[in-house]
């Protein structure tokens, strides 16, 4: 089956270790970066579960504040400002741009869904210089709930014009991976370092190290 291959972006394609210099100076540790993106993705879940919808922007400086008196730090508007526009200007992981740019050339349709509003989502793949790698980008905004709710995986299926089933979610995220696979999608993990799957799920039947990896297998099974 020549599946559409639908990949998440942060993370999976982008490189957040960008944002590195910013909680480097904000909290004297790079690796602060982590716990606040961690607690961005908590912070969305708890939100989704309980029906309340924010923007993912939104969320995630909410994350920054908490995380900020979490460690007894003065968070500055200017802080926030500096974290919140370096998002948009983050890099591919290196091997990114010619993974994507073989799915495509062997005819395989790729597009791009993200809890980011669709302005962002832009922005950064423009930015990254791989925007044209893909034939739509797809905002879970659009339905006003975030993955791994059902209804962004639905919506990606909607407008892309196939079955849920025909699509297959590329992310670097167990929970995107279950969310998507409990909607009806084939999905497939990119092993990012200290990423891990969830034994709880089913298990993605792509697994890669990174996406030039992933991106071998795809077109093995998809094509």
């Amino acid at each position: 089956m020549r599946r559409v291959q639908v990949f998440d972006v942060n993370e999976t394609l982008l490189d957040l270790a960008g944002l590195d210099p910013h909680f480097e100076r904000v909290f004297g540790d790079a690796g602060m970066r982590r716990a606040w993106f961690a607690q961005t993705i908590q912070s969305a879940l708890v939100a989704t579960i309980t029906g309340v919808y924010s923007q993912f922007g939104a969320v995630a400086m909410a994350a920054l504040a908490m995380t900020a008196e979490q460690a007894g730090v003065e968070l500055r508007e200017e802080d926030r400002d500096a974290v919140a526009t370096q998002l948009r200007r983050l890099a591919a992981h290196p091997e990114v741009p010619g993974a994507l740019e073989r799915l495509r050339t062997a005819g395989l349709r790729l597009a791009a869904l993200t809890n980011s509003t669709e302005q962002v989502a832009r922005a950064q793949l423009e930015h990254a210089g791989i925007i044209g790698r893909f034939e739509q980008v797809l905002s879970a905004d659009m339905v006003g709930r975030l993955k791994p709710a059902p209804e962004p995986y639905l919506l990606a299926a909607e407008r892309l014009g196939v079955p849920v089933g025909q699509l297959r979610l590329v992310a670097a995220h167990a929970w995107d991976l279950a969310g998507a696979a409990r909607a009806g999608c084939a999905t497939a993990f990119v092993a990012r370092p200290g990423k891990v799957l969830d034994p709880l799920v089913e298990p993605p039947d792509v697994v890669g190290a990174d996406l030039a990896e992933v991106a071998d297998r795809i077109l093995t099974v998809d094509t």
